[in-house]
């Protein structure tokens, strides 16, 4: 196998990805940031989840919010639900997993707050129940997906967005995912600080 090859080929594959959900995607994740900078200037919060990959870009979001992201500015009201492992593992151990995520929603989640799902397939039982949750306590819901967005597509209210990758490769799905972050961090803090350019 020619492993220079195949890693130029991966690239070119992602480049490829990324270009088509470029075109689809831009203003899709245009009103998603507006979306999200409305909940935070209204005094809400962003809450995140995801699993495996997904799970840790729902984290990096939470830490480019509350931390920054390539501007300084005060921290901004966001929660990874899949931090908290006391959390997880009790809810997992006394009720199911599925419910890791929708537990937490229940509990913390005011209307006006705003989910980010991450599924790569849309299929993920824990982040179905999570936006059960989100739409029972009036929370926004934006979903990043990929493939055919699965069951999370057909739960999307006419208030959510679907930012749903034209793939089928879960990393290549993955790599646009962490693209669709960067570009509503970036949005965000434009909004929010005022900056056109």
């Amino acid at each position: 196998m020619d492993f220079i090859q195949r890693i130029k080929d991966n690239f070119t594959e992602s480049i490829q990805v990324k270009t088509e959900a470029r075109e689809r995607l831009a203003p899709l994740i245009a009103a998603a940031a507006e979306l999200m900078t409305d909940c935070l200037l209204s005094d809400n919060k962003i809450f995140s989840c995801g699993n495996g990959g997904s799970a840790a870009d729902s984290q990096h979001f939470a830490a480019e919010m509350i931390n920054r992201f390539e501007m300084e500015r005060p921290g901004l009201p966001a929660i990874a639900l899949t931090t908290d492992s006391s959390t997880l593992t009790s809810i997992a151990n006394d009720y199911q997993y599925a419910d890791i995520f929708s537990k937490q929603i229940r509990a913390l989640g005011k209307p006006g707050d705003t989910l980010l799902a991450l599924s790569t397939g849309g299929e993920s039982h824990n982040i179905i129940h999570a936006i059960d949750a989100a739409h029972d306590k009036s929370l926004h819901v934006v979903a990043l997906t990929g493939r055919e967005g699965g069951q999370v597509a057909d739960m999307m209210l006419e208030s959510d967005i679907e930012l749903r990758v034209p793939s089928w490769s879960t990393a290549r799905i993955q790599e646009v995912h962490i693209m669709i972050i960067h570009s509503l961090c970036d949005l965000i803090d434009h909004k929010l600080l005022g900056i056109e350019t």
